[in-house]
């Protein structure tokens, strides 16, 4: 194992709950403003995961006030605090791209496992 592999595996995370694209989930993020530093929940689904090891991210999409808002969050952050699972989502593919097409209810309904 060289230096690299090292380092890369000291940072990966082992205490996250898994979660899988469809699943709908809460991101407890930590944020930092001058001094201070605040936790802020991200709510929706996930609508990609990609990459692997140190650099894999997933994106979480929601829609706020009529608008659709995605965020990309990488796995191995420690930034993250935690991350819940609200309920699972049963899809057939890898990325759910076609959500940002759809409107309304439709746009946040997966099916559930």
């Amino acid at each position: 194992m060289n230096v690299l592999e090292k380092l890369e595996k000291e940072q990966l995370r082992t205490d996250l709950v898994p979660f899988k694209v469809g699943d709908s989930v809460r991101v407890h993020s930590r944020i930092k403003e001058g001094d201070r530093e605040r936790i802020q929940v991200f709510s929706g689904i996930v609508i990609n995961r990609q990459g692997k090891g140190i650099s894999e991210t997933f994106t979480v999409r929601r829609i706020s006030y009529g608008e659709g808002v995605e965020r990309v969050y990488p796995v191995h952050s420690p930034f993250i605090q935690k991350i819940e699972v609200e309920r699972e989502g049963s899809v057939r593919r890898a990325k759910l791209y076609y959500l940002r097409k759809r409107v309304g209810k439709t746009a946040t309904k997966v099916e559930e496992a």
